[in-house]
């Protein structure tokens, strides 16, 4: 690589020298990074100056170009969307990210049941501020209002690109400002921190997290400013939208960059009060940021404590050669640290121990960041303080995107100043082999990693080689020899580009390939999709009743398609909702935090579902083409969104739901609708065979309720119902086997995927239609007769002189206030999981209003903090005119601000 004095001037001192700078860490160009050169004479000082930031602005361009292609190549290779037919959509990327996208889209335009408060189409109303703080609350996501709502897949992978293209730009500029250095080379290495493995593994497939790849740069930098007493007020800026785009990766990159602000104040020379001032300062502006922020940060968190709680994790260390692994090409894993940077760039990391051009001081404390941030990751009470306080579930190294910059900023000290001598290349080499070694027979290496690590190392070995001629050249100054020095260090820069872009493209598409072997998948959106949110359109009638549009592939399906149903899919979801609908016999994914919608005639009274859409494929799903269906729809008499239960008082304390599904749902109806079956016996048959036996009137619907089971179950006659449950990862729905035949006698044959089937006590039912429709038409008769909503609120008409209460087909999630007539609104009540409102017979109207938990709070707390920086940026101001008059009394005062 060619020496920095190719690139910028080292302050006159041409190329570098052979002698070790033992304060080229904290020389005060470096503590000043932004006004270096400001105590030149005028001109020299400003060109000086300019140089710096053409170098900055050049490596930063460079690194977004490379970030940008290089992932472009990597789904060329994979044959992905939008470079080829393969669909993108495994796991939460195409059940969370892309339909939170399609309907953030909807709301922008105004084309959405709801606002920034309230989604009503999801969970039958659900807490979206949460959600949007959670999932689509970064700047890069406003970017979806430029697609169509047809191409909204395009709009989420052009969103991903940028936010990895920023956060490469971004590193090359830290790099550059942590020391100077040919900008080439940090174009290279911030594309390696752009396209690190933990971008390609992870953050590809959870675009939000991304925000914190690019905060981690930018907060380094923050901390760069506080040493220097310099933008005290845009540091808390950058602070708050890094808190602000994604609150959860920000406060891991928080603590990665005040890692590195700790080792920077260590290495640097001046007094002990100036590096305190420095310490202080970055303390003020992470404290103003994320009091700017809070309005969000204190919704989310409080969502947090009343979503549905996953099972808790217990947190084991993976084994080294695991970890060793990692660092290796084509590597893909969600239980191990996906460490890969590029065999170069790790490489030049390596180095950095034994370099002796570089200052000791720097080498010591940089190398023991490196490894204590490794050690953290692998030690549980450092790891909880990695997490916030909770081991996540899934991917258990959600934080290798800091120890992947660390890597890469120590390449940079260790490179910034010229090739290592050979020394260092020799001993970082043997400590990459020995690593690689030690790395063989790990599970996650792919046929293509020993091919791809060779290719690159071989290029990174003639890159070192041209830079060591291009040296012994340099002595000879003449002729041709001249021009070899000259052109050697380009070609140099050339291998490394080369080196790191092709084996981070072939990374990219092996990890997209493998993932999809691995994990669920959704199909593209295609014609399916498109056909039932036309069809759901037209039957949309909110909210005089509720249109499900049933299950399309994915998740989230009224994100996508419209409607309101209760399919929804957050990490957000609230522990009453899920509760509620799986006390009803409605299924569940994701440990409860998935519901999933139930086509139930019961439920759809329940839950004022006057349409319902069902669709069936014409053909199995497929990765690679968009599916189609046929659709249907049923259209049923249901109760309004409000009706009025004379027999009910409140509070209702007494009542609850029990351990059968079809009593639960009775209920909360208020009227018995099922024939218990007579006589039920279980007889257990060889192997996973259950008969079940029974009597019921003759024309029933028999329901079969077996949340835990796994299997299929048939009634006499009728071809066999598959059942998927796995508590308690997967709840089953309850499902229709058919209709009692006239003799009244029920026989169901229960075959479990393995063991002995797991029933409930009452797993049958048998639904008499004819009292559910009564059931609809008295709940018609003295229900509400007109409901209005917007954004957030609902209002509705009752009949006059109504008592007992009104229930609302809401979840009584955190953050209602209802009320009756004219009466102030206070926290809402709850009736078996849903809103109700008391009602004294003198009332005509009931009103209720949504506001998430927090936001009064939060927005308290970021009001105190705006006035701070109010106050910082008029001291700033104030001083900085001081300066101007009295220069000779103020010196020092930068240090201050």
């Amino acid at each position: 690589m060619p020496p920095a004095a190719e690139t910028v001037p080292d302050r006159g001192e041409g190329a570098r020298t052979a002698k070790p700078d033992e304060h080229d860490d904290a020389k005060p160009d470096d503590a000043n990074p932004e006004g270096a050169g400001a105590h030149r004479p005028g001109r020299a000082g400003r060109e000086l100056a300019r140089l710096r930031h053409s170098a900055r602005l050049r490596a930063a361009s460079g690194a977004a170009f490379l970030s940008c292609l290089v992932l472009c190549l990597g789904g060329a290779l994979a044959g992905s969307h939008p470079f080829g037919p393969t669909t993108r959509n495994i796991v939460d990327l195409g059940q969370q990210y892309l339909p939170f996208r399609a309907y953030w889209r909807s709301l922008l335009l105004g084309d959405a049941d709801g606002d920034l408060f309230l989604n009503w189409s999801s969970g039958f109303g659900s807490n979206f501020l949460g959600d949007y703080g959670t999932y689509l609350s970064s700047p890069f996501d406003l970017m979806v209002v430029l697609f169509p709502a047809d191409r909204i897949e395009l709009a989420l992978y052009v969103i991903t690109a940028a936010k990895i293209t920023a956060a490469g730009g971004a590193m090359a500029a830290l790099l550059l400002t942590l020391r100077r250095g040919p900008w080439p080379v940090a174009a290279v290495l911030g594309a390696a921190y752009a396209l690190c493995g933990w971008t390609l593994d992870y953050g590809a497939t959870v675009p939000m997290w991304l925000d914190g790849l690019l905060a981690f740069p930018l907060l380094c930098l923050v901390g760069e400013w506080a040493r220097a007493g310099r933008r005290p007020v845009l540091g808390p800026l950058v602070v708050a939208v890094a808190w602000y785009a994604n609150f959860y990766t920000a406060y891991m990159a928080t603590v990665g960059a005040a890692v590195v602000l700790l080792v920077r104040l260590l290495t640097a020379d001046g007094a002990g009060r100036r590096r305190l001032a420095g310490l202080l300062r970055a303390a003020r502006a992470v404290l103003v940021g994320i009091g700017l922020a809070a309005p969000l940060v204190v919704v989310i968190f409080l969502a947090t404590r009343v979503a549905d709680p996953t099972p808790e994790v217990a947190f084991t260390a993976v084994a080294w050669t695991e970890v060793f692994a990692r660092l290796l090409p084509a590597t893909a894993s969600v239980a191990s640290p996906a460490l890969f940077i590029g065999t170069p760039a790790l490489a030049l990391a390596l180095t950095l121990p034994f370099n002796g051009a570089v200052a000791p001081r720097v080498r010591a404390a940089w190398t023991a960041a490196v490894c204590l941030v490794a050690l953290s990751m692998q030690w549980e009470p450092t790891h909880l303080l990695w997490h916030a306080g909770a081991s996540p579930n899934g991917i258990p190294y959600r934080q290798t995107f800091v120890l992947c910059g660390l890597l890469l900023m120590a390449a940079w000290l260790s490179t910034a100043q010229g090739l290592p001598r050979a020394p260092a290349l020799l001993a970082a080499g043997a400590l990459l082999a020995a690593m690689t070694y030690a790395a063989r027979g790990s599970a996650v290496v792919d046929r293509w990693t020993y091919p791809a690590f060779a290719a690159a190392l071989t290029l990174a070995v003639l890159a070192a080689a041209a830079v060591l001629l291009a040296r012994l050249l340099a002595r000879r100054c003449t002729g041709r020899l001249a021009f070899g020095a000259r052109a050697l260090p380009a070609a140099a820069v050339t291998l490394l580009v080369l080196a790191q872009a092709g084996e981070t493209a072939v990374t990219a598409g092996r990890i997209e390939e493998q993932q999809l072997g691995k994990v669920a998948w959704a199909p593209r959106l295609g014609p399916w999709h498109e056909d039932m949110a036309r069809a759901t359109a037209r039957e949309d009638a909110w909210p005089r009743y509720r249109t499900d549009p049933g299950e399309v592939p994915g998740g989230n399906d009224v994100l996508l398609v419209g409607g309101q149903g209760a399919d929804y899919y957050s990490s957000l979801t609230s522990d009453t909702y899920s509760r509620t609908l799986s006390a009803l016999g409605f299924g569940f994914y994701a440990k409860g935090r998935h519901p999933v919608g139930l086509d139930h005639p019961v439920t759809d009274a329940l839950f004022s579902i006057g349409t319902r859409m069902r669709s069936r494929p014409s053909a199995p799903a497929r990765t690679d083409e968009p599916p189609e269906a046929t659709i249907t729809t049923t259209r049923s008499a249901v109760p309004p969104l409000v009706t009025v239960r004379p027999d009910v008082r409140l509070p209702a304390s007494g009542v609850r739901f029990g351990d059968s599904a079809f009593a639960n749902q009775e209920l909360l109806l208020g009227t018995q609708v099922y024939a218990t079956p007579a006589g039920l016996r279980r007889t257990d048959g060889p192997g996973s065979a259950t008969t079940l036996t029974a009597s019921c009137p003759a024309g029933a619907r028999l329901w079969f309720w077996a949340p835990a089971f796994k299997g299929t179950a048939a009634l006499a006659g009728r071809p066999p119902v598959d059942f998927a449950g796995g508590l308690p990862s997967v709840q089953g729905p309850m499902r229709s086997l058919g209709t009692v035949p006239a003799s009244g006698s029920v026989r169901i044959e229960v075959r479990a995927a393995e063991g002995t089937p797991a029933l409930p006590r009452q797993p049958v039912g048998c639904l008499i239609q004819e009292k559910l429709d009564s059931a609809v038409r008295r709940l018609t008769v003295t229900g509400a007769t007109a409901v209005r909503t917007t954004g957030h609120t609902l209002t509705a008409e009752v009949p006059a002189g109504s008592t007992g209460t009104a229930v609302i087909a809401v979840p009584r999630i955190s953050g209602w206030s209802c009320a009756a007539g004219d009466a102030p609104h206070a926290p809402a009540q709850r009736y078996l999981g849903l809103l109700a409102v008391p009602l004294d017979g003198e009332t005509t109207t009931v009103s209720c209003a949504f506001r998430p938990p927090g936001l009064r709070l939060g927005g308290a707390l970021g009001a105190l903090a705006l006035l701070c920086l109010a106050a910082i940026g008029f001291r700033h101001r104030f001083l900085r005119r001081t300066t101007r008059v009295h220069p000779q009394c103020t010196s020092g005062s930068s240090d201050g601000n």
